[in-house]
């Protein structure tokens, strides 16, 4: 078995995560995520595990898998704790939720089914064969670097006709996206809640329905998201001029019009927002109205785009129109996660066909992305990237994912160097084989 020597506050965190794990075998899931950050090549749970060196009990790691993968939630809600004390975080939080899929093959592929493809890709391909996880990500606007997310927890979402080929001794229930993104979100929002933060979730329009909406607005949590053009807004009511008996109304009874309100010719306003990592001047129009779907009163901003009209809302009516354009636009940071982790950390390569053990595999590749990017976070940039092998590349450039990750290499090989003795460290031909090797490994 090789041994690493990852930086100290890499494995202070790593032990806070497995505490949630039952004694007797949290201690192989800091050998599975350095087998992951040290891994090369297509990456399988064997390249995680042939990067450590494990290879007599390597049956013992997979079987580890099915636990981790029963307690993912909790050990997310370990990891959100630990980014809330190790990071600085403002009074509020933002957190996306989207879903992504992963191509897997084969029948035997446990919760595996035909999905709607987001990305058909030159070959039109309007359908894929794999799992679809809905996903929650923080999202945090670091001091140099921008907007950065850092995934949480991802929770499958199986078919109603799948149910069935899932083997009865799993339990599995149906549950729609909806009911799995508050799934996720509510234990997350509980914590937030307590270490005393203002909670904002931000998510696409497909996401903007009642059984995700209103759960949200009971917990006091402010929604940002795509309203549709054709959407059945109604005004404000007007308080009745004398008491009557029942409740107030909580809808007006004239009808708005999206399509009628961005083609209106005033009301325009323009406002200076950070989108993109750029400050940028927006044209927009604001107004308050009521949704049946959102449970009440919202705050609707309308975005003049070159090629268009775009359409937002915000559960907070108090909200200044500038924070929800840079809301939704900070959304774009979860897509940039599903990015890192297929791109990076190779999710979905892994070859696994229990449905624990999938869920296992998929959000131990998002913990790692976020520890690497939390381990990272307040170094220098000269300490990040290394392009010193790349004289065309921007030297500037914003350090990606994969610079993150190598760095940590780095510092780990730099750990074991520094255990030798005073006598091999200064030997020039051992130096310079180190640099080598160091090249090689990061």
């Amino acid at each position: 078995m090789v041994r690493y020597q990852p930086p100290q506050d890499w494995q202070q965190w790593v032990q806070w995560l497995a505490a949630g794990l039952h004694g007797r075998n949290r201690w192989r899931l800091s050998l599975i995520l350095l087998g992951m950050v040290f891994a090369r090549g297509r990456r399988t749970v064997t390249t995680w595990l042939r990067a450590v060196g494990i290879r007599d009990d390597f049956a013992d790691y997979y079987y580890f898998l099915q636990p981790l993968g029963r307690k993912s939630k909790a050990l997310a809600q370990r990891l959100f704790v630990l980014l809330l004390e190790k990071l600085p975080l403002g009074e509020r939080l933002l957190l996306a939720v989207d879903d992504t899929p992963t191509k897997r093959y084969g029948p035997q592929v446990q919760g595996a089914g035909i999905h709607h493809n987001p990305a058909p890709g030159p070959a039109d391909q309007k359908f894929l064969y794999g799992h679809i996880w809905v996903t929650v990500s923080l999202v945090l606007r670091h001091s140099l670097w921008g907007t950065i997310g850092l995934p949480l927890l991802g929770l499958l979402y199986v078919r109603l006709k799948d149910i069935a080929k899932i083997p009865a001794q799993h339990h599995w229930v149906f549950q729609t996206k909806l009911q799995l993104a508050w799934k996720a979100l509510r234990e997350l929002v509980a914590l937030a809640v307590l270490a005393g933060k203002t909670v904002w979730v931000v998510f696409d329009g497909a996401y903007a329905k009642c059984p995700l909406l209103r759960p949200l607005r009971r917990a006091r949590v402010t929604v940002v998201s795509r309203l549709r053009k054709d959407a059945a807004l109604r005004t404000v009511p007007c308080p009745p001029k004398t008491k009557r008996r029942g409740r107030p109304r909580k809808y007006g009874a004239q009808r708005i019009h999206l399509a009628r309100r961005a083609a209106h010719p005033r009301s325009w306003q323009q406002i200076e927002c950070s989108v993109y990592g750029q400050k940028t001047i927006k044209t927009l129009k604001t107004f308050l109205a009521t949704w049946r779907p959102a449970d009440g009163l919202i705050r609707v901003v309308i975005v003049k785009e070159p090629h268009g009209c775009e359409f937002f809302f915000c559960t907070d009516p108090d909200a200044a129109p500038r924070e929800v354009v840079e809301a939704f636009a900070d959304r774009a940071a979860i897509e940039q996660d599903f990015h890192d982790v297929k791109e990076v950390w190779g999710s979905g390569q892994q070859q696994v066909r229990n449905i624990w053990t999938n869920v296992a595999v998929f959000n131990l590749n998002l913990w790692v992305q976020t520890l690497v990017e939390c381990w990272a976070w307040h170094k220098p940039a000269e300490e990040i990237r290394d392009r010193d092998d790349s004289p065309w590349d921007d030297a500037q450039r914003r350090p990606s994912h994969a610079d993150r990750r190598k760095a940590l290499r780095r510092q780990t090989l730099q750990n074991e160097y520094s255990s030798l003795t005073t006598a091999h460290r200064l030997s020039s031909k051992i130096r310079h084989l180190f640099e080598c090797l160091l090249k090689l490994a990061a």
